[in-house]
């Protein structure tokens, strides 16, 4: 049989055979230098003196740049709530810090307790993909790679999670290279994260007690007005022998105060637990449902009324009732426009007043908002600076966290703030939200300036 018949039958592919392992030997050298590479990267890192935050960030930057991947977020456990914390997030819409996830929740969820890697060619036809952060951020995941961030034996600490390849999809041997990353990485982190929480333990400590001492004080405030409000229906019912509209007025009075007291107090509970997760470095997510802003700013009118009423200021409101409801967060809106009209109660002189209205044109995906006061205004350089880093205060003994709160659930909500305000003449912030919340909104969208050149956040 001649040569090039026993090719034709098969018996001698040397030629492809050759080929093909020349092509092959090509891939595992490509490989073996982009591992080399990420290995170099991470070790010159943990030779820089990084802080845990830097080395989470650099490790997360590093693997993006070798796979060539659109973003990506290493979650870290916490074992006391059970949830994964998202620690850093890079690239296309990232994740907000501090942002928290069940920890047996997703994908990220299943592979931190399984301790076994996954690579996932298209999400949205795997089930345990938790679509949440997709609608959260506006982000659309494609393929992905998640990994147990932990050292080379033992538990997991955490999760690495690499999405959407600019050029191809992530493979198999993506994942070798992000292991080597994932390894070296959890090593430091764990090694640092012990250190800091070494010299936070002591101030951890005092505020967990502060925490736990406020908790227990409010107690018997919440109990108390129960046993009143008990206490007042009985005497009520035994002086009906006697009616008198005093009487009357008395019970209802006190029934308004206690009903404040409560609502109060059950609000700075939840303050308290945010100042607890905020030691832990979490924060709580924006719970997001139909909200109707008349009713928040009744509730905020209603707990403020008496510190308005000892300072003759007015409260009036224009136009919330014909307003759509939105998807909000209510309690992150109760504390925007508590903050607002709380902050405007001092500079308004007696006989003034603090107005909140609101309007919506029809076909527009927006609401507008105004607070408005006739109080005493402020000075162009306080006004100017009002939502930026250099805010300073205008109350004694104040901190401008006031200003932060209000731009800070603006900006969770996709809207947008800005102020008007002269010496003198009062000042009015207004807002900007969308109807739909901020899941429908584009993420180029997510955080536009101000209208107002004015102020700018």
């Amino acid at each position: 049989m001649s040569r090039d018949s026993e090719q034709e039958a098969g018996l001698l592919p040397l030629p492809n055979r050759r080929q093909s392992a020349r092509r092959e030997e090509d891939r595992r050298l490509q490989r073996r230098d982009r591992e080399m590479e990420a290995a170099r990267r991470i070790s010159e890192a943990l030779f820089q003196h990084l802080t845990t935050d830097e080395l989470v960030a650099q490790a997360l930057r590093t693997a993006l740049e070798v796979i060539g991947a659109e973003s990506g977020s290493i979650l870290l456990a916490d074992h006391q709530s059970e949830e994964l914390v998202f620690r850093h997030s890079l690239g296309v819409s990232p994740v907000q810090t501090g942002t928290t996830i069940p920890w047996k929740q997703g994908i990220a969820g299943d592979v931190f307790h399984s301790g076994q890697p996954i690579v996932i060619r298209d999400a949205k036809t795997d089930p345990r993909h938790f679509t949440g952060i997709d609608e959260f951020t506006g982000h659309v995941t494609h393929d992905l790679i998640a990994l147990p961030l932990k050292r080379w034996e033992g538990e997991p600490i955490g999760v690495l999670e690499v999405l959407n390849k600019r050029e191809g999809q992530l493979d198999e041997e993506d994942l070798a290279i992000l292991t080597i990353i994932s390894g070296i990485a959890a090593s430091s982190i764990e090694q640092a994260r012990l250190f800091q929480e070494a010299k936070l333990a002591e101030v951890a400590r005092v505020l967990g007690d502060i925490g736990h001492d406020i908790k227990n004080l409010l107690m018997p405030v919440i109990c108390g007005t129960g046993l009143l409000e008990s206490e007042i229906k009985d005497l009520l019912n035994s002086s009906r022998k006697i009616p008198t509209t005093k009487a009357k007025a008395s019970f209802e009075l006190c029934a308004e105060v206690i009903g404040m007291v409560r609502s109060s107090t059950r609000r700075i509970q939840d303050r308290v637990k945010e100042i607890a997760d905020c030691v832990k470095g979490r924060t709580t997510p924006p719970e997001f449902a139909q909200c109707q802003i008349a009713r928040v700013v009744d509730s905020v009118f209603e707990t403020l009324r008496w510190v308005a009423t000892e300072k003759e200021v007015a409260f009036r409101s224009s136009g919330l009732d014909q307003l759509p409801q939105i998807v909000a967060d209510e309690r992150r809106l109760f504390n925007a426009f508590y903050n607002l009209v709380n902050n405007a109660i001092p500079e308004v002189p007696p006989h003034g007043s603090v107005t909140i209205g609101g309007s919506h044109c029809n076909g527009d995906d927006f609401i507008e908002f105004y607070v408005k006061d006739t109080g005493n205004g402020m000075a162009p350089e306080t006004r100017d600076n009002l939502f930026t880093n250099r805010v300073v205060s205008r109350k004694t003994g104040g901190t401008g966290l006031g200003t932060k709160i209000v731009r800070d659930v603006v900006e969770m909500h996709g809207g947008h703030i800005s102020v008007q305000s002269e010496l003198g003449k009062g000042t009015t912030f207004q807002i900007r939200l969308p109807i739909a919340g901020p899941a429908f909104l584009d993420p180029s969208e997510r955080r536009k300036p101000a209208a107002s050149s004015r102020a700018t956040l």
